[in-house]
């Protein structure tokens, strides 16, 4: 009997620009329609009113609501993605719950980043909890990252046999061509022998002010050493002024989105990989660079894989000394990487989206973890 083909409505910011969750819809996407399957972007992202991409755009609430129904009467099953920082997330969410379930059908939830959100667990935002069961308890199955995200997600009352840790992080992210990078980008490498990149989006929770400073710092002991900030420029302008008032403008290149073969041939030329927010979890950037033999100077957050050299958070003396460490010892640093495991979890949550995943099963990539999650 032949299998009946999959119609799926991803419901997630895509790119561009280039981040997480976007990128992991993207390898999703593709893989589905390699198989035959159908799957729809809709877009909920800053890159939604961008023309002539592979995706569906949202323009308002109601072009949101109607958009759902529609597909929903076409048969497609919702997949949403969300995570605990973004209240507007909430009201997203409840809507495609909502509008599955008018519809007749269950639809599947990822909930993203780590196990300490700015409303979750329940400790975080008690006053949610009637919000978050009812998040949790309409979708068939929840994917989360990890197991610390399925035993706080289980906090609520739900059933952990629906719960699915898949890793982030999958094969695909690793396929890529080296390319020729751009004539700014060329120089930069050729001008600086010690060269940090990192990946941000230009608000708070990357504590890029942070990054500047200590760069400031690094550079007046180390005048070969470069840093290229990767990401949108949307609200960059404040720290390009910043850059300037420290006298670092010709040790910072502000590099913009980058295409995935270009993002990884940066990564792969660098002497480090600075990974600044907190509340990211793993972070897929992480295990690429990991993977790619790339030292990886982050923030601790407790969930950083193995060989990560990590800083506490706002500690600029501390971000100095471990940029400065890598750099002073690169071998001895590039030696210690210990290169993860890297299954194909896009074929895992396939799995799930076709409902033909075993109750509770799924990967984890192995993680440090220094305090248990009721410790936090």
């Amino acid at each position: 009997m032949v299998s009946k083909h999959l119609k799926i409505l991803e419901i997630s910011s895509y790119p561009p620009p280039r981040a997480g969750w976007g990128m992991r819809v993207y390898f999703l996407k593709k893989e589905l329609e390699k198989r035959g399957d159908i799957c729809v972007v809709l877009n909920t992202g800053k890159g939604r009113f961008l023309t002539g991409r592979d995706f569906v755009p949202v323009f308002s609430g109601l072009d949101y609501v109607k958009k759902i129904f529609l597909y929903r009467l076409q048969g497609f099953t919702v997949h949403m993605h969300l995570n605990g920082d973004s209240p507007k997330g909430f009201v997203l969410t409840s809507l495609a719950l909502l509008i599955s379930l008018l519809t007749l059908n269950r639809p599947v939830i990822t909930f993203h980043a780590g196990p300490l959100q700015q409303y979750f667990p329940q400790s975080r935002a008690p006053r949610l909890n009637l919000l978050y069961k009812f998040i949790f308890t309409v979708p068939r199955h929840i994917i989360c990252n990890n197991v610390l995200v399925k035993k706080a997600i289980m906090g609520y009352g739900i059933d952990g046999k629906k719960i699915v840790p898949i890793q982030a992080f999958s094969r695909q992210y690793l396929q890529f061509e080296k390319v020729r990078l751009s004539p700014a980008m060329e120089d930069f490498f050729q001008r600086f022998s010690n060269i940090a990149c990192s990946y941000v989006f230009f608000r708070p929770e990357f504590f890029i002010d942070d990054m500047l400073d200590a760069t400031a710092e690094i550079v007046a002991r180390n005048d070969k050493f470069g840093l290229i900030i990767m990401g949108s420029d949307m609200g960059s302008e404040r720290q390009k002024v910043r850059v300037s008032e420290l006298g670092i403008s010709d040790h910072v290149l502000f590099a913009g989105d980058q295409d995935h073969d270009a993002f990884l041939s940066i990564m792969s030329r660098s002497k480090l990989y600075w990974r600044t927010p907190v509340k990211d979890g793993v972070a897929s950037s992480v295990l690429e660079a990991l993977s790619l033999g790339t030292p990886v100077v982050a923030s601790e957050n407790n969930t950083r894989p193995e060989s990560v050299i990590t800083y506490e958070n706002s500690d600029i003396n501390d971000m100095v000394i471990k940029v400065l460490g890598v750099i002073e010892n690169y071998d001895h640093a590039q030696a210690k990487i210990i290169k993860p495991l890297v299954p194909n979890t896009i074929d895992e949550e396939i799995d799930v989206l076709a409902n033909r995943r075993a109750a509770g099963a799924g990967t984890n990539l192995n993680i440090k973890t220094k305090e248990s999650l009721s410790q936090a």
